[in-house]
This record gives C-alpha cells, structure tokens and sequence, in this order.
C-alpha cells in the first residue's frame, strides 16, 4: 500500500462498507458460517486515515464494544491484558473500543488484513462477555 486512496480501495473492494466518507470507512465485520446454521454475529470497524506530525500517513482500526459507563473496566482491561495479541483498549467519546494503527508507507495487505481480523474478534469477544450482546 502507498496511500490511503490505495489502502480505501482495497477496502471498498473486499468488505462490506457500511458507510464511506473521505477519511474514514466504516464496514460490517460478519462472523460464523450460514452454511452450518451457526448465528452469525457482526462488528462494525471504523478504519480512519491519521496523519502523524502533519506528514507521516497512518491507518487507524477501531471497533466499539460498549459503553464505558456499562461496565467494569479493570476487569475489561485484566482481558485484554490476558488474551490480546494486536490491540489496544481506548474509551473515545462514551465507547470502548478495541484500537491498532499502523504505517501506511510499505504497508504490506497482510499487515492490515491479520490485525483488522484479530481486532473484530477481540471487539465481537469483550462485546459478548462484558455487554451481554451483539450491538455493534
């Protein structure tokens, strides 16, 4: 990948964008196998282009899990702690979300797909075990 235009190509080709606006797509991560009857579950990602001290372009993965005001946040982070390879917890506005961001200069796909895969199942994971749903 090059540049963000390359990087929201790829996107737009390859997941089920929810909603696109300039700098950020907003896709519908889906979980499970129709073909086996199992529920499917979905979690919304928020990919966003950041710009680093106004020259270094980096690609930012959230996902919301939920409200912080809904739940225990240290045990939350004592999880994420315990089972999280890729990702970093975040409250931004009233929302917990599971974060990564990386470079987009030489970014490799696989560098984004992988971590964009673990994040959805980190954030579908706490979402099920903390808030009791499938909200987001």
């Amino acid at each position: 990948m090059a540049s963000w235009g390359d990087l929201a190509d790829y996107v737009r080709a390859e997941y089920d964008v929810v909603h696109d606006e300039d700098e950020e797509l907003r896709i519908l991560f889906t979980f499970g196998d129709e073909d086996e009857g199992d529920d499917e579950r979905t979690q919304v990602v928020i990919i966003v282009r950041e710009v680093l001290d106004k020259m270094h372009e980096w690609v930012q993965i959230a996902s919301p899990c939920g409200l912080a005001k809904d739940v225990n946040l240290r045990e939350v982070l004592e999880e994420v702690g315990r089972s999280t390879v890729a990702c970093g917890l975040a409250i931004m506005g009233e929302h917990v979300v599971v974060r990564h961001s990386l470079p987009l200069q030489d970014l490799d796909i696989h560098e984004f797909t992988d971590p964009l895969q673990l994040l959805a199942g980190t954030a579908d994971m706490l979402e099920e075990t903390f808030w009791g749903g499938d909200g987001y």
